[in-house]
């Protein structure tokens, strides 16, 4: 047999212990003893090695990776290797996300609060929502801020006027940029991220008195969340490492001085719910495909196999997809959303 191929990056570590940090016996949103643990899971989109367990804090609902990656552990998970199997169909579902039909209603959420002169997109990525953004507000200057490089090149191809590389939370990038926006933008930011109320009140210190917060996340009190477990999609372990019930969220900023504008599952529900659980399950009755940090790579006739499988199944993942857009008018009024919108004001 040849010799394997040297990957373009370094793998995903074969444990976890390494990269997480140690174990939590307390909520940290509410500091409450009372957990209890959701799932335990491994990585189902990408299939790198390790085990990841997610809670939930009995006393504030508060639902988080437990125990946490590292920084050092974030990057290995987020980076991208040559040769990664990739899964079309959750892959694609998951881009439902940031498709411009969302972006418009987040743009198109904040007209009522008038034409602003500044806006931070945080988690920016390529820009793509500013660049929507820009649409409805020709005379607003947009900046990003994304902790990738990304950032730097839509700079490059003018979707925004300044790129912020890093976090919020930052001293150096809060000291910069402090008080200088109208308003800023978190669109499915706070669940990547180590410290969501850190990134809350950072997003406050670089608004302007009287200036506004979007923040668009996923709902951990969805009831598709209890039914679906490990497949539920939203809990993308192990990129996700928080999931705010909307009270906490409306409490943390109350206490930080903001007027609650917005507080609304209706224009944001993703329909997703089913069809990722069936692509998930699917994808995982199959036997496992490829990986850089398998050993011993398959067989051809493993992965042909896998692949005739795949596109054997499509069709039950395109009657889940159906079922989704069928069941999303009533699931967007209910506790079945699994995504909600906030938009607060920061008083003077």
């Amino acid at each position: 047999m040849p010799a394997r191929p040297a990957p373009s990056a370094p793998p995903a570590p074969r444990t976890s212990a390494p990269v997480h940090e140690p174990r939590r016996e307390d909520c940290p949103w509410c500091g409450s003893a009372r957990l209890r643990n959701r799932l335990r899971t491994g990585d189902l989109r990408e299939y790198k090695p390790g085990v990841f367990t997610v809670d939930e804090c009995r006393a504030c609902g508060h639902t988080f990776q437990n125990p946490r990656l590292t920084a050092e552990g974030l990057a290995l998970y987020h980076r991208s290797v040559r040769g990664a199997p990739r899964d079309p169909a959750s892959d694609g579902l998951l881009a439902l996300r940031a498709s411009p039909r969302r972006h418009r209603s987040a743009a198109r959420a904040m007209l009522r609060t008038g034409e602003p002169e500044s806006w931070l997109d945080v988690g920016t990525g390529h820009a793509r929502f500013p660049a929507t953004a820009r649409r409805y507000f020709p005379y607003t200057a947009f900046d990003g801020l994304d902790p990738t490089p990304r950032v730097v090149r839509a700079r490059s191809a003018d979707r925004v006027e300044e790129a912020h590389v890093g976090r919020l939370t930052d001293p150096r990038i809060a000291a910069e940029l402090r008080g200088r926006y109208d308003v800023v933008s978190m669109l499915h930011h706070l669940e990547g991220t180590p410290d969501p109320r850190a990134e809350l009140r950072a997003a406050l210190g670089v608004l302007r008195p009287g200036g506004h917060l979007i923040v668009e996340t996923l709902s951990p009190r969805s009831v598709f969340a209890a039914l679906l477990g490990r497949w539920w999609l939203p809990y993308d372990q192990p990129r996700h490492l928080h999931l705010l019930p909307p009270r906490n969220l409306r409490a943390e900023l109350e206490s930080a001085g903001c007027e609650i504008l917005t507080l609304d599952h209706r224009p944001v529900h993703i329909p997703h719910d089913l069809s990722g659980a069936v692509a998930l399950a699917l994808s995982h009755s199959l036997p496992a495909p490829d990986t850089p940090w398998r050993a011993v790579p398959p067989p051809p006739l493993h992965r042909h196999t896998r692949t005739a499988l795949l596109r054997a199944g499509m069709p039950l993942v395109a009657l889940a997809v159906a079922a989704d857009h069928l069941v999303a008018p009533v699931a967007r009024r209910t506790r079945f959303a699994n995504t909600y919108r906030v938009i607060a004001r920061k008083t003077p």
